[in-house]
């Protein structure tokens, strides 16, 4: 059982290197700090204690908004998705994303 998914996992490792474009990989590295900093503030939260439950929400509810945001981007930059976003530069869609995530910021 163990070396079927041994096996699937690096069969898919493989296809992601291969096939995947370099602003992909960039945009999921982000993704995945993204998720290791909202998962360290619940498990912080959850060790803790929940005293100052106002910046813990505040801090979550950014991560998981800044997630979004980042998905957004990736599905608008994907070159398999050109059929869907044929007016939208890569340019444009990232100038989108740092405005959205700057106003989420400031809101």
């Amino acid at each position: 059982m163990s070396a079927n998914i041994l096996t699937v996992l690096t069969k898919f490792y493989d296809e992601y290197q291969k096939n995947t474009p370099q602003r992909l990989k960039i945009i999921d590295a982000y993704l995945g700090y993204i998720m290791l900093t909202g998962i360290v503030q619940f498990v912080y939260c959850a060790l803790v204690g929940t005293f100052p439950f106002n910046s813990f929400l505040s801090g979550f509810i950014s991560c998981v908004g800044s997630f979004v945001l980042a998905v957004c981007l990736r599905v608008q930059v994907n070159p398999s998705n050109k059929s869907q976003f044929y007016n939208l530069s890569p340019e444009r869609a990232f100038s989108d994303f740092i405005f959205a995530r700057d106003r989420k910021s400031v809101v």
